[in-house]
């Protein structure tokens, strides 16, 4: 057997002896306190950038650009993985994970700036991105270059999908839908792995969200007021 799944297969057996225990309270149900949506990157650990080790506490999802629609018959919905933990298992709390130096968002800006040949999976990927990312990609700083361009639209790209979810007639109006960018590439100034707040149920004002979330104002940062 491949060398690699020996090893992923021998770290799941320290894994198991600890967690043995840890899903007597969910084995039959679950009622996750939040529903993440993260990129698919190897760099964003979905569960531990938040220091979860807790089976049933976080309903975690990822996709290319941390998207949190889908293209349907009817057109464009809010995903059911996304959608499920919000309209099943009474999670009021909805957090969408960018990261910088997102490739997704690359690859979307290089789309709509320079064109772009990937396999058609990808490419779909990126069709459902475009439509969302264009306005910002034209309302771009011209002084920027590309890699803080890049970082820009990350946090458009939150901004984005938190305002698909806000304004979705499937997802509850109880809901708390919240936007953050993980940083890995020092762009926030602060530590490797941080959080960073940017948005808050539709609020992006760094100093109104500061005033109203005192709590966490040492974490509410942006990089792009447009």
């Amino acid at each position: 057997m491949h060398e690699t799944v020996v090893d992923l297969l021998a770290q799941n057996e320290s894994h198991a002896e600890e967690f043995d225990t840890r899903f007597d309270d969910v084995q039959d149900g679950q009622a996750p306190d939040a529903v993440t949506v993260c990129c698919s990157d190897s760099r964003v650990l979905q569960d531990h950038i938040w220091g979860n080790e807790e089976p049933g506490h976080l309903f975690t999802c990822g996709n290319i650009g941390n998207r949190v629609v889908q293209q349907t018959e009817a057109g464009e919905v809010v995903s059911g993985d996304v959608l499920y933990p919000l309209a099943h298992t009474g999670t009021e709390t909805a957090i969408v994970v960018g990261h910088t130096g997102c490739g997704a968002v690359t690859a979307t800006y290089d789309a709509l700036t320079d064109g772009v040949d990937e396999p058609a999976g990808i490419e779909h990927c990126l069709g459902l991105l475009k439509p969302h990312l264009e306005p910002g990609v034209e309302a771009l700083p011209d002084d920027l270059d590309r890699t803080d361009a890049i970082n820009h639209l990350v946090e458009y790209n939150v901004d984005r999908q938190v305002e698909l979810l806000r304004e979705s007639d499937d997802v509850p109006d109880a809901v708390d839908v919240v936007g953050v960018v993980y940083d890995f590439q020092d762009v926030y100034g602060g530590r490797r792995g941080e959080v960073h707040v940017v948005n808050i149920a539709g609020e992006t004002d760094v100093e109104t969200l500061r005033e109203d979330n005192d709590e966490i104002a040492e974490r509410i940062d942006r990089l792009w007021e447009y």
